[in-house]
C-alpha cells in the first residue's frame, strides 16, 4: 500500500493547489468588476478631451505649437536624431497572469533594439525585476500604482513625463501597455502621446466649415491647458485598462490551472480507486486459500 499512500498524499497536495487557484480566479473576477466600471465611468471625460482637441486642431490647421508634430518643416530622420524619446512601459507587480507580463516586455525590448538611446519609465514590479536582472537603465519606477490606478497617479506620472517633455530631455512620449479587446481577448499595444499627430485633410461639411469658433485667450493656450490633462486622461485609461487586462488573463490562467487540477485529480482517484481494488481482491483471495487450507485439514 506504499503506492497507494503516495498517490493519496499526491492528491491532497493537488487539492490544495487546486483550492488557491480557484480563490484567486473569484478575487480576479470582483477585481475586473471593478476595473471595468472604473473603466466605464472615465471613458466619457476622455473622448471629451480628444474630441476637443481634434475639433481644434481642426478649425486651426495652421497652429504651431511643441506639443505638435512638425513633419513639413523637418524631415523624419532629422526628427528621430533632435532627442531621446521615453517610453512609460506598464507591467504588473505579480506574475500568475499567463502572457500578460511577457507581451508588454517582449514590445519594450523590442523598442529598445529598434529606438537605440531612449528613457524608460516604469510601472509595476515585474517590469522592474526585469530590468534591474538584465542591467538595462530605466528613469523612475511609479509604485503602489498599478493595484489602485487613480487619476491622481496618473497626473503624477504625466507631469513627470511633461516636465521632461518641455524641458527637451524627450522629444517623443510613447506608452507601452496591454489593451483589452473584449472579454477574451487583450492585446500588449505602444500608443504615442507626444507629439500629438495632426487630423488627415478629410472632407468638412458646409455646416462645420461655415461656423466661426473663437479660443481664449488663443488657441495655444487652450491646447496648452488641454494637452496636460489629455496626456494624464489617456495614461489614467490605460492603466485602468491594463489592470482590467491583468486580471482578465489571472482569470483564465487560474480557470485553466483549476481545470487542469481537476483532470489529475480525477485521474489519480481512478488510479487510487484501482489500486485498493486490487488490494481489497488480494486480501480477499488469501482469506479464502487460508479457509480452504483449514478446511482440508
Amino acid at each position: 500500500m506504499a503506492e497507494a499512500k503516495e498517490i493519496r498524499t499526491r492528491m491532497e497536495s493537488i487539492e490544495n493547489t487546486r483550492k488557491i487557484t480557484n480563490a484567486m480566479y473569484l478575487i480576479s473576477s470582483s477585481k475586473l468588476r471593478g476595473a471595468k466600471e472604473k473603466l466605464k465611468n472615465t471613458e466619457p471625460y476622455f473622448f471629451t478631451l480628444q474630441n476637443a482637441i481634434e475639433r481644434l486642431l481642426r478649425h486651426a490647421p495652421d497652429i504651431e505649437h511643441r506639443y505638435l508634430e512638425n513633419e513639413e518643416k523637418q524631415p523624419r530622420a532629422e526628427r528621430s536624431t533632435r532627442g531621446m524619446a521615453g517610453y512609460l512601459i506598464v507591467t504588473a507587480d505579480k506574475g500568475l497572469a499567463g502572457a500578460f507580463n511577457q507581451n508588454v516586455l517582449k514590445l519594450a525590448q523590442r523598442q529598445m533594439e529598434f529606438s537605440g538611446e531612449s528613457r524608460f519609465f516604469v510601472v509595476g514590479q515585474v517590469g522592474r525585476s526585469y530590468f534591474d536582472r538584465r542591467g538595462y537603465p530605466y528613469d523612475i519606477h511609479f509604485q503602489y500604482t498599478i493595484q489602485k490606478p487613480s487619476i491622481h497617479r496618473a497626473r503624477i506620472i504625466a507631469e513627470t513625463l511633461l516636465e521632461q517633455y518641455r524641458q527637451g530631455e524627450i522629444h517623443e512620449i510613447h506608452m507601452i501597455y496591454t489593451e483589452r479587446k473584449n472579454s477574451m481577448e487583450s492585446e500588449a499595444k505602444m500608443k504615442q502621446l507626444l507629439p500629438l499627430r495632426r487630423p488627415l485633410a478629410v472632407p468638412v461639411s458646409k455646416d462645420i466649415r461655415g461656423k466661426e469658433i473663437s479660443y481664449e485667450p488663443s488657441p495655444e493656450q487652450v491646447l496648452d491647458h488641454l494637452v496636460p490633462n489629455y496626456v494624464a486622461g489617456f495614461i489614467y485609461s490605460a492603466l485602468v485598462e491594463s489592470y482590467a487586462s491583468e486580471q482578465n488573463a489571472r482569470m483564465t490562467a487560474m480557470e485553466s490551472a483549476t481545470g487542469s487540477a481537476d483532470d489529475m485529480l480525477k485521474k489519480l482517484s481512478m488510479q487510487y480507486n484501482r489500486m485498493r481494488q486490487a488490494s481489497i481482491t488480494q486480501e480477499i483471495t488469501e482469506i479464502a486459500s487460508g479457509a480452504r487450507a483449514l478446511g482440508r485439514r
